[in-house]
């Protein structure tokens, strides 16, 4: 039962981070939007690599797709892609501060965004703009307050 209520946990930040990048926000924030999902998938990546993996972070990613009604696969793969990154280096990653983290986290969120600006430029033939980095700025910025609140989360609910 204990592991069930474990996999409960996650399932249910994955939900409410992808509820975050759905919800609606001003024209001029929306550019900025962090993305949740993508620190959601790298918090649990960090803590329970063995659990949070890259096909977990594909199926969050094809989701992802779905509800961004973007071309099926690009957010997987891009999702995917980043989480390789982390559960490969984790143990690095966990030793460094959390500012430190922070730029790692802000160098795999313009890895993620880059990847998908290129599958979309090959298959959509779409021009760079700089406002596809914009959400690097918020998602490097607001890595601390999301890893001290999953990891409280997780201590509290003593997700193993």
């Amino acid at each position: 039962m204990k592991a069930r209520s474990n996999n409960l946990v996650i399932f249910i930040t994955i939900i409410i981070s992808l509820m975050l990048t759905i919800m609606p926000m001003p024209i001029g924030a929306d550019a900025f939007r962090p993305n949740w999902a993508l620190l959601v998938i790298a918090y649990w990546s960090l803590a329970l690599p063995n659990r949070v993996n890259v096909i977990f972070a594909w199926l969050v990613g094809f989701i992802l797709d779905v509800l961004l009604g973007s071309v099926l696969g690009i957010n997987a793969f891009a999702t995917a892609l980043v989480a390789y990154v982390i559960v490969n280096n984790f143990q690095k990653i966990r030793n460094f501060s959390l500012w430190q983290q922070s730029l790692i986290i802000g160098l795999l969120t313009a890895l993620y965004h880059l990847i998908i600006f290129w599958i979309q430029r090959f298959i959509l033939d779409v021009d760079f703009s700089i406002s596809y980095l914009k959400p690097v700025i918020t998602s490097a910025a607001i890595w601390p307050v999301v890893f001290l609140l999953l990891r409280k989360v997780r201590r509290q609910l003593q997700v193993r």
